[in-house]
């Protein structure tokens, strides 16, 4: 099973929401930093899982 899974661009679009929450007052600024920090965690952890699951190992002579 393949797919184009980007982190990296799923991160920005959750920034995205979540400034445009802290711009509509939707949400303080307060909420904004706890929010982030929280995504930021998320995508660390995301790294963590995908990196090195792409590599593909050397055949045996």
């Amino acid at each position: 099973m393949t797919y184009n899974f980007d982190p990296d661009k799923w991160y920005e679009n959750e920034l995205f929401l979540i400034q445009s929450k802290l711009k509509k007052g939707e949400i303080t600024l307060k909420e904004y930093d706890s929010t982030v920090d929280i995504l930021d965690k998320k995508l660390e952890k995301m790294w963590k899982r995908l990196d090195g699951s792409y590599q593909i190992c050397k055949l045996k002579e």
